[in-house]
């Protein structure tokens, strides 16, 4: 059979049965709904995957299950409105197709920009993936590896083969993908604090906003830091994820009291402000500056870096101005 023989329309009035072809394997189910179930919500989805209206051959399956080849889906009727994804404007489209840091016939890798969501959702016109679905038409299989907060900038890998996409969500799920980023902070960061070990809780508010708090109930998180510049009141850190939690960068420096300069959800207003007025500093200073991926199995290695985005450089090129 074909990777998927299923179109979503407005009524899907009788069960579906979906044979998974070889291309499909590893994903996860909840993210192969999310995908080819154009306009449901994601409520919706792991809603008939809690209450197995979702099946895989006649069998319950979590929202974590990954797909085998050969297995067989039922699909439920689905009564929900088709949404056709909102595509960025044409300025965020430019943008994105002058953000390429690395191109082959397996993945592609941008220089992401602040501002702009790694997917479109509710509220936001059009994300990165739906804008470079517009940019790549022949490359009908571009799917999102990882992602990145709306408003870090920096290294975001785009897979092109569905071979690809489960090679590098296994080295993720190992650990095995290099990432470094590069925050800006609040005060002088202490030397000897070269990581930060707090579990973190992730809690969503009525209106839908997630937040992270540290809790001895949370999820293990672990990130490391080193100072890569330290400044009058500010420090320059480079910092690598050894847990992959939501928020986590930005959880860990402000539980340790030097929150990212920039960060509006858990950062310091005063500070925020203060670096606003004298450094124009507009946005989130977190930025994805270096990944190594390293698959032997098909002798493929990259080493990748993005610089920084003019706004935040500048703002580094006046901080060592007034040091």
């Amino acid at each position: 059979m074909s990777d998927i023989l299923f179109i979503m329309s407005i009524k899907q009035k009788s069960v579906t049965y979906l044979e998974i072809s070889a291309n499909k394997a590893g994903q996860r189910i909840d993210n192969f709904l999310y995908t080819h179930l154009k306009g449901v919500p994601k409520s919706h989805i792991y809603r008939i995957l809690r209450t197995g209206e979702v099946r895989i051959n006649k069998g319950r399956i979590k929202p974590s299950y990954r797909l085998n080849a050969n297995d067989v889906l039922r699909l439920p009727p689905i009564k929900c409105q088709t949404i056709i994804p909102k595509v960025p404007n044409a300025n965020r489209l430019t943008e994105l197709a002058n953000a390429t840091l690395y191109e082959d016939d397996l993945i592609l890798i941008i220089n992401k920009p602040s501002g702009i969501a790694v997917h479109g959702g509710t509220g936001i016109n059009g994300g990165v993936i739906e804008g470079l679905r517009v940019l790549y038409p022949k490359a009908p299989s571009l799917e999102l590896v990882h992602r990145l907060d709306r408003e870090t900038s920096g290294c975001l890998m785009i897979a092109k083969k569905h071979s690809m996409l489960r090679r590098l969500h296994n080295l993720l799920r190992c650990g095995e993908i290099h990432k470094q980023y590069l925050a800006l902070v609040q005060g002088h960061w202490k030397p000897r604090r070269t990581q930060v070990n707090a579990p973190l809780r992730k809690n969503v508010l009525k209106s839908g906003e997630r937040i992270v708090r540290v809790s001895p109930d949370g999820k293990s998180a672990i990130t490391q830091f080193s100072i890569e510049r330290q400044f009058a009141t500010t420090t320059l850190l480079k910092v690598k994820l050894l847990t992959g939690r939501t928020h986590q960068i930005r959880v860990h420096a402000a539980h340790v009291g030097n929150p990212i300069a920039g960060d509006n959800k858990y950062g310091n207003d005063s500070f925020n402000q203060q670096m606003r007025h004298d450094y124009n500093l507009k946005h989130l200073f977190l930025h994805a500056s270096k990944l190594d991926i390293d698959l032997p199995e098909i002798k493929y290695h990259l080493s990748i870096e993005a610089p920084l985005p003019p706004s935040l450089q500048q703002v580094v090129n006046n901080l060592d101005v007034k040091i």
